[in-house]
């Protein structure tokens, strides 16, 4: 299961050749791996490839007409792991991955792999997730292609480039010995085009021909004295090759422009953002033509240093955009003009900021900035309607912060509150959290999480915290997600090894949720191709976890029951709580076609909605302080003798019974109530309602008649 099928668009890869595929960007990268003959590809969902892998589960039957083997690896690091099939068999595989935290996560395979080389293509497709939109750390790829010499692509975000580099990735792949990255940045994922489709290729070399005719290369393995040949064919045979095959094929675009004393060279995936900040200025029209040269770097490592000399030629000044930090391609670009003894003036970080993303607000200011100092005349004065209606510096403090919040009815919300409670009874304790969506847990109104390191480190992430002299035991949170990827090594047998005495809560949603709702091995439902159900209690007591708790994360009484006794419990070693409530976004999905099913059948459909007595509601707002809940919101207090706006939950609430729940565990108010919304009812049911309501209409016709006889 995955927040979206593509069930449909799926048979968009069966065209052939001539025929034009309309499509999303992901759909497209597909196609290109199809039309190239690969021969397997793995990966580890992350935005903004998560889709990438939907697409691949959903095309199953396409891959399996093809012989293409696919998996869901259970990391980043066994993705990676997975391309050792290309170092010795003419395998094109291809693997893909969030970047930077899958690339971290990935590195010693990664390291390793680009040491030995690679005989058949092997192709890293990476979600470039920086920038604004972006939930991690703001870091790029570009220095760990450096560190391992690995080929990094960054196509123009077109279909046609973005299918070619898919195609010359694994060519460059197989002319250079040497496995390359293709980088795609969210907008690329997701834009829409068009382009001319090739037939499907099967893997002219396959699993099956490998494992009866196995090969084996001493050289290619990571051991001493091989290692050490390899640093030199790296230099000497591969790097060159590459250059040359990047020269010769034309990867990087020279286009050119009437206004050739300035230019810009820029990183491929920018192409679209610095054309429409030339367009703005008057320096492009509306058609991509530019009146400045460009120089468009589909590859950006290795770079090419006779193309730089080539293009600086006979300019006064170049402008290098290049999103984030360190500018490593400015600096070579400097490098190669001073060698080549040309004078032109390299700038980049300066006109252009040294961090944050390059948005067009950004590249255009960038770019302003570069042509007012070397060629003022071709500038026209900004139209009053494209000058912007407030400064930034004063939007900043009028607009409130919104911190990212769980879902309406999210399962992690009232284990969150059941925390909290806790802290109002023995204390404030540190709290290690982790990625996921429970990481959000750390922002208001939980403010729970002291340090957030890595997916399924938030138990190792506390270990220091462990001092065994009877003061308040840390907590540290883990996803189901995190918990398989590697918190049951990294995090729960280190605990049993190193005599932890913490408490680790598992939250077991039943989905990697935060990234679209994809299965894990605990999953409940039936997992096509996958084996599933896996128990997460019966993992922990496996690798030696004797104290080992489950509850219902909803049950707020009874989660609040079990934090108190792993927090009291006189049992040394590590505590492990697996907490239990099913993504309500994936149950949601799960549901609702089968009740509206129900519905069009004619068969009776029950659902429950949560309100708030007004007349009740004292104007508190505990319940939203301890919540949170998107459902929950205020309005006016129907008592003109009262001010403070009462509680009200809209219709966006999914029954869950958090918000009631939370108000009876904090023993707050008796202000929520809860009704049965049916659909279809029965002739009891109906005959019911309507002596319900004429009771009710002559009691509040008799309330309304004493009332005005006291008047």
């Amino acid at each position: 299961m995955a927040e979206r099928s593509f069930a449909r668009e799926v048979e968009l890869l069966r065209l052939g050749a001539g025929e034009e595929f309309r499509g999303e960007g992901i759909l497209a990268v597909t196609k290109a791996l199809l039309q190239s003959g690969v021969a397997y590809v793995a990966g580890y969902q992350g935005a903004p490839v998560s889709h990438l892998m939907d697409v691949l589960a959903d095309a199953s039957d396409i891959l399996d007409e093809l012989g293409v083997r696919f998996e869901s690896s259970a990391s980043e690091a066994t993705a990676a792991a997975t391309l050792a099939a290309s170092i010795n068999y003419p395998l094109r595989g291809a693997v893909t991955w969030k970047s930077t935290v899958g690339t971290n996560v990935a590195s010693d395979a990664l390291g390793n792999l680009a040491s030995a080389g690679v005989k058949g293509g092997a192709l890293i497709i990476l979600g470039e997730d920086y920038g604004e939109g972006s939930s991690i750390m703001q870091e790029r790829t570009h220095a760990f292609a450096m560190k391992s010499q690995l080929w990094l692509l960054d196509p123009r975000p077109r279909l046609d480039r973005i299918v070619a580099a898919v195609q010359q990735g694994f060519e460059l792949s197989e002319a250079s010995n040497t496995p390359v990255m293709l980088m795609l940045r969210i907008r690329a994922c997701h834009l829409h085009g068009r382009f001319i489709a090739s037939d499907n290729r099967r893997p002219p070399f396959t699993a099956s021909d490998a494992l009866n005719a196995p090969m084996r290369d001493a050289s290619r393995i990571i051991l001493p004295p091989y290692t050490y040949a390899q640093e030199q064919e790296k230099t000497r045979q591969r790097w060159p090759n590459a250059v040359r095959f990047i020269q010769e094929r034309k990867l990087n675009e020279f286009i050119d422009a009437p206004e050739s004393e300035l230019g810009i060279a820029l990183q491929g995936g920018l192409c679209n953002g610095v054309l429409r900040a030339l367009e703005r200025l008057g320096l492009a029209d509306g058609f991509g033509s530019s009146r400045l040269p460009l120089y468009v770097l589909n590859a950006t490592y290795p770079l090419v240093e006779e193309e730089f000399a080539r293009f600086a030629a006979g300019k006064r000044a170049m402008l290098i955009v290049e999103e984030g930090q360190p500018e490593h391609i400015e600096q070579a670009a400097n490098q190669f003009l001073r060698r080549a003894g040309l004078n032109t003036q390299v700038l980049g970080k300066g006109p252009l900021p040294m961090a944050g993303e390059y948005t067009g607000a950004v590249l255009q200011e960038g770019i302003r900035a570069f042509v007012e100092e070397h060629a003022p005349r071709l500038l026209k004065p900004l139209p009053v309607s494209e000058q912007p209606l407030l400064p930034a510096s004063q939007l900043a403090p009028a607009v409130p912060g919104r911190p990212s919040g769980l879902c309406t009815g999210c399962p992690e919300r009232p284990l969150f509150s059941s925390l909290k409670l806790l802290q109002k009874e023995i204390g404030p304790v540190h709290v290690s959290a982790d990625i996921g969506c429970h990481s959000f847990a750390s922002l208001e109104p939980f403010n729970l999480g002291a340090s957030i390191l890595g997916y399924g480190l938030g138990s190792a992430a506390a270990s220091a915290l462990h001092d065994g002299g009877g003061g308040k035991r840390p907590v540290s949170i883990m996803g189901d997600g995190g918990f398989w990827h590697n918190g049951l090594t990294s995090g729960i047998s280190n605990a049993v090894f190193n005599g932890h005495d913490g408490v680790t809560i598992i939250v077991d949603n039943g989905y990697a949720a935060a990234t679209g709702g994809q299965w894990v091995p605990s999953s409940k439902a039936d997992a096509p191709r996958r084996t599933a159900r896996l128990s997460i209690a019966d993992a922990v007591r496996g690798v030696g976890v004797r104290w080992v708790r489950s509850l219902n994360t909803y049950d707020m009484k009874g989660a609040l029951k079990v934090l108190r006794e792993a927090m009291s419990t006189r049992e040394k070693g590590p505590k492990v709580i697996v907490a239990q409530g099913e993504c309500q976004l994936n149950r949601q999905r799960r549901i609702r076609p089968l009740l509206n099913r129900m519905r069009k059948a004619g068969k009776r459909v029950t659902r429950k909605h949560y309100g708030v007595d007004a007349d009740t509601c004292t104007g508190d707002h505990s319940c939203i302080r301890l919540s949170g809940c998107p459902s929950l919101t205020v309005k006016a207090n129907p008592d003109p003798l009262r001010r403070a706006p009462v509680a009200a939950v809209n219709y966006d609430c999914v029954g869950c019974g958090v918000c009631g729940e939370v108000a009876h565990a904090a023993v707050l108010c008796p202000s929520f109530y809860h009704a049965e919304l049916v659909d279809n009812p029965g002739l009891l049911e109906r005959f019911a309602q309507r002596l319900r309501r004429r009771l009710i209409g002559w009691m509040q016709r008799r309330s309304q008649r004493k009332r005005s006889l006291a008047w």
